[in-house]
């Protein structure tokens, strides 16, 4: 399952992701991770969380950014939460190919939640990508 938290700036998406992280990691079931650009949650997501910083991997695309998500899932067969942090300030503000790229995600994910913030207003957001929110 997919879900887009969805808002401008300042309005929480960040809080409420770190608070549902925590929350999955809390619920033990397997293996919760959180892929970020940089480090600047490192204090505020369970340890237990495995923390990536999407600039260690160079991953600036859309396109890179599935080949990483498909490559983490095939290693590692346990994976329950993958939690993504301003999914634009990585691989950029397109929003169509935002919608292509959940698209394809959408194909491979095998019961794993996928939570993603994006900073945009929810109104901007098509039609295919608001039946993610």
């Amino acid at each position: 399952m997919i879900k887009l938290i969805a808002g401008l700036k300042g309005t929480g998406k960040t809080k409420t992701l770190i608070a549902e992280a925590n929350k999955a990691i809390a619920a033990d079931q397997g293996s919760v991770v959180c892929v970020e650009k940089g480090r600047k949650l490192i204090y505020d997501i369970s340890h237990k969380v495995r923390l990536i910083s999407s600039e260690e991997y160079d991953i600036d695309s859309y396109d890179r950014f599935f080949g990483f998500l498909c490559g983490l899932m095939s290693a590692n067969y346990d994976i329950t939460d993958i939690f993504v942090d301003s999914i634009t300030k990585i691989c950029g503000t397109d929003l169509a190919a935002l919608e292509s790229f959940l698209a394809e995600v959408d194909k491979v994910i095998r019961n794993i939640n996928i939570t993603i913030t994006v900073s945009c207003d929810p109104a901007e957001l098509s039609d295919e990508l608001k039946k993610y929110l």
